[in-house]
């Protein structure tokens, strides 16, 4: 038994037919670019053009019945432990993030630190106040911001710039 072989035009190397994609409307049924150029050209492209992808990903989780299927796949099993794994995962990834939180809620129980109802940066009474650190090696030192703020303040600026110890 003989494996069929085709040359990719972009490498110019001779695989198995199982290394280029299916495609109905070529003569062998096969892609003429191999799966690995592909990838590699597809990565590129969206490399080349990341704007419009994050937009386009944006708008495309917004789409109605992608919301209605992710709320769904919440409240199941799995979305529940995938949600867990992702929690855990975040937590041993930033663990001085993680302390910082901490430390600022047993400074809020015991008392040390005042959350006060309201935004500092729209003023607006809200019923969750977050505590946004600039600076991670101060964790006692943050701005309380109602989660819209604090979102926009993200969005405005590299999260990079919170120092991290």
């Amino acid at each position: 038994m003989t494996i069929a072989a085709k040359k990719c035009f972009k490498c110019l190397s001779i695989k198995s037919l199982t290394d280029f994609y299916k495609h109905p409307m070529m003569a062998d049924g096969r892609v003429n670019k191999c799966k690995e150029c592909n990838r590699k050209d597809v990565m590129e492209n969206r490399a080349r053009n990341i704007d419009y992808y994050i937009e386009y990903d944006k708008g495309r989780a917004n789409n109605p019945n992608r919301v209605i299927a992710r709320t769904a796949y919440a409240k199941t099993k799995a979305g529940k432990k995938s949600h867990e794994m992702a929690k855990k995962k975040w937590v041993e990834g930033n663990a001085i993030k993680r302390s910082a939180q901490i430390m600022v809620g047993n400074a809020v129980r015991d008392k040390r630190l005042f959350k006060p109802k309201f935004c500092s940066e729209c003023k607006h009474h809200k019923q969750r106040i977050h505590g946004h650190h600039d600076d991670y090696s101060k964790p006692l030192s943050v701005r309380w911001l109602c989660a819209k703020c604090h979102s926009n303040w993200h969005k405005a600026n590299d999260p990079t710039n919170c120092y991290l110890a």
